[in-house]
């Protein structure tokens, strides 16, 4: 019997039931916070999921109508909480073996009107070259914001730890994140010096006090906990389904009665903080993590990427579920994403060639993936 392999479905909780029936409470948030405030040394708050927090986190820092730069190959939960925070963003293009903008990109983004800020995401944890960015932006009079939503412990060339760097640090703890706790998020602002655009000054001994007014004051709903434990259990499910191929129908109707829900459709909330399950998981995996962690997702770029894809179909593999399938993903929300493939050309055609690997594998499982990725190649390297 072949081994089938499924993107986004809780493979990476091995003990589903422990999930279910765990523990936990406002002291854990408490906890998860403190944590947080002193590994990126500033100001911690737990945040319903990462688009929350990344509004927050620009709603410090910029008045609404600034301009801001963001990776031109990214989520739309980022242009959301752009969005949210009021802000317009100015797409940069990417190099193809990073998933990340270069200093020329950047400068091509200035051509198109003055920005404020800069959206550091370390695309599937690949690192930026943090160095030149921070040269661009002292240059250009920028605030750095980083997302880690794909790089939590990564390290920089530099030898800084992505999340020291920025302004403000931004963390997602959704469905196969870095950190995973199936939904949450959590903003540390770092620079209160360059708090709301106005560049006010807020007392050192004030600080606490005015994060707390910003803090969400509400507990996550039920129902949204609810989801969160039950998916590792609902993804076994699925995946012992997928044998006698009921998986599409069982997930189907997880959809339908809103027991799933997919990850971009999670909806941004600032007023609600995450489960305290979900934050004791997120500082178990913490702690767990080492800085200068690999990559979130191991990607290839192929010209062939539908012959690819049924190859690896009929190996036991299915590798369909991309997180970009364009540049801003998913597709469902492209149109309203205001992105223009012209200004992007890299970054749309990358969108077109890439396919990547959940975490969840280990190297063995992978090894006939590769051969079979091995016949075609790197589609980039052979095009240089």
């Amino acid at each position: 019997m072949r081994i089938h392999y499924f993107l986004g479905a809780a493979a990476n909780f091995k003990k589903p039931f422990r999930y279910l029936f765990s523990s936990g409470g406002a002291r854990d948030v408490l906890k998860l916070e403190k944590y947080l405030s002193e590994r990126y040394d500033g100001e911690a708050m737990l945040m319903k999921n990462g688009r929350s927090a990344l509004a927050v986190a620009l709603s410090c820092y910029f008045k609404p109508g600034e301009k801001i730069i963001v990776n031109g190959f990214t989520c739309y939960a980022v242009i959301e909480a752009i969005k949210e925070a009021k802000l317009k963003p100015v797409y940069a293009d990417i190099e193809a073996g990073s998933l990340n903008f270069n200093a020329k990109t950047l400068e091509k983004c200035l051509e198109r009107g003055e920005a404020k800020g800069i959206i550091v995401q370390n695309t599937l944890g690949n690192p930026v070259n943090i160095a030149e960015v921070k040269k661009f932006a002292k240059k250009n009079g920028l605030i750095i914001i980083e997302d880690l939503a794909h790089s939590a412990g990564v390290k920089y060339a530099s030898g800084e730890e992505a999340g020291t760097v920025g302004a403000a640090t931004v963390l997602s703890f959704g469905k196969e994140k870095a950190i995973d706790t199936i939904s949450g998020g959590a903003v540390i602002l770092r620079d209160f010096k360059m708090i709301n655009g106005a560049r006010f000054k807020i007392p050192r001994n004030a600080r606490k006090t005015w994060v707390q007014e910003l803090r969400p004051t509400k507990k996550c709903r039920k129902s949204d906990s609810l989801r969160a434990r039950y998916y590792p259990l609902f993804g076994k499910i699925y995946r012992g389904l997928s044998y006698v191929k009921l998986n599409g129908i069982f997930m189907r109707i997880l959809l339908k009665i809103h027991w799933v829900e997919k990850s971009a459709d999670n909806r941004l909330d600032l007023r609600r903080r995450p489960a305290g399950f979900e934050a004791k998981s997120a500082l178990k995996q913490f702690k767990k993590l080492e800085a200068g962690a690999g990559v979130l997702r191991e990607f290839y770029l192929l010209n062939n990427r539908d012959e690819v894809l049924e190859k690896l179909r009929k190996a036991g593999y299915y590798f369909d579920g991309f997180w970009y399938e364009k540049p801003v993903s998913p597709e469902r929300y492209y149109k309203k994403s205001g992105f223009k493939e012209k200004d992007c050309p890299v970054a749309t055609l990358v969108a077109g060639k890439i396919i990547n690997f959940p975490t969840y594998y280990n190297e063995k499982q992978l090894a006939k993936a590769r051969e079979v990725l091995k016949e075609y190649g790197d589609f980039w390297k052979e095009e240089e």
